[in-house]
């Protein structure tokens, strides 16, 4: 693991994702975006600057969560990105790039022209990156052959990279301005919740980085879709911003016997292909407390809501909690718990659960201090798939069924 430094004034700088225009085109052929905001064109070429001519790193909005960006193409930039989160390096790093036409300039050193942008991605990508990127879905691609410009930090020393084509206006600005692939981990300190907010970044990287374009709330919420195309079956790495079921509906018969990866955990010595396979993920300081529903749950009963308020006040006993918060989704209430406690709600749509998730970890964390958190999941499916991986990680497993 790399130690961090801190050594930088952060500034943090307000760009307007609804000032940034893209042709219908421009993720294909890498056209440049027009402005209707002369700080906002301004602020993104500060930060393009940085990423571009530099080794260090700028935090910015993508649909997703915030990212902390450096050169795809530059060690040092990777180096930075890694030591400003306290990431362990055996951790790979997604490729975040504007377009078709910079994939295969930038990446695979090929000038294939307008005429074949698809030409380095595998046919069974086609379905999914025509109608899904831009968009909050990441693909593994086999790393250029006899090609020195991806830098190996980004893999984990795999034989494949992991990409995607981000839908935020800012994020695509930015790597487009830059003309550079960007490296892009959650601008988060290694292990704690995710960040949808600039506030976030700021809370976690302080003094680590040079600059975070605030360009408001993130839409989706939890991180990108990742998928393997290259192995059979397919497989779903990291559920995330695209369901598993959009995958199947979209894909076609070659996604058809997709699988789901289900390991919990890895172990320390063993490789991953794509971030969030490995070590702890999203966890706030307090201790987390997950609430699985019986997927047949469609009301509690009062017999059902009795035991788990049994159970829960042994929980609270035991860790000798003084603040408690409850953070409640479909079936629970404030009162459901029958305890003293901070309650917010995540909602109850599977969107706005997903959207609200990592922010009220945040809240009832950071500013309300709860020293326990107690947190009511879904079912896994749809978006639940992705709020359920985030949750048991959160909570290190350690969940109650009701």
């Amino acid at each position: 693991m790399l130690k961090t430094s801190m050594k930088f004034a952060t500034q943090i700088l307000k760009v307007d994702p609804a000032a940034i225009h893209f042709s219908d085109t421009a993720h294909i052929d890498g056209s440049l975006p027009t402005f209707s905001c002369p700080e906002t064109e301004k602020n993104l070429l500060k930060a393009a600057s940085i990423i571009r001519d530099s080794s260090e790193t700028v935090a910015f909005p993508t649909e997703t969560v915030y990212g902390l960006g450096g050169s795809s193409l530059n060690d040092e930039s990777v180096r930075n990105i890694y030591k400003a989160k306290n990431r362990p390096s055996d951790n790979p790093l997604i490729t975040h790039i504007s377009s078709l036409s910079q994939l295969n300039r930038k990446i695979y050193s090929e000038n294939t022209g307008d005429s074949k942008p698809f030409t380095n991605i595998p046919d069974i990508y086609h379905p999914l990156i025509e109608k899904l990127w831009p968009g909050p879905l990441t693909i593994l691609l086999p790393i250029p052959k006899g090609q020195n410009t991806l830098s190996e930090l980004t893999t984990a020393n795999q034989p494949t990279f992991a990409c995607r084509i981000p839908a935020n206006p800012v994020a695509r600005a930015l790597i487009s301005l830059s003309d550079t692939p960007i490296a892009a981990p959650s601008a988060n300190a290694s292990t704690r919740p995710s960040p949808t907010t600039a506030q976030h970044v700021y809370h976690d990287l302080q003094g680590r980085i040079p600059l975070i374009l605030d360009g408001g709330k993130c839409s989706v919420g939890v991180e990108s879709t990742v998928i393997d195309g290259l192995v059979t079956p397919p497989m779903l790495l990291r559920p995330g911003g695209l369901t598993y079921e959009d995958i199947l509906r979209i894909g076609g018969d070659s996604w058809k016997d997709c699988l789901v990866e289900s390991k919990i955990s890895v172990k320390d010595n063993e490789k991953v292909k794509t971030p969030g396979m490995k070590y702890r993920h999203y966890s706030p300081k307090a201790k987390v407390i997950l609430l699985v529903p019986n997927d047949s749950a469609k009301e509690i009963s009062q017999e059902r809501i009795e035991i788990l308020r049994s159970t829960i006040a042994n929980e609270v006993q035991k860790e000798g909690s003084h603040k408690v918060a409850f953070l409640s989704s479909r079936y629970l209430t404030g009162s459901s718990l029958g305890i003293n406690c901070i309650h917010e709600s995540l909602g109850t749509s599977g969107k706005e659960i997903q959207a609200n998730l990592f922010a009220l970890l945040r809240k009832v964390d950071e500013e309300d201090n709860a020293d326990l958190i107690i947190v009511e999941g879904t079912e896994a499916n749809d978006e639940g798939l992705a709020i359920m991986n985030r949750l048991r990680k959160a909570a290190s497993n350690n969940t109650i069924e009701f």
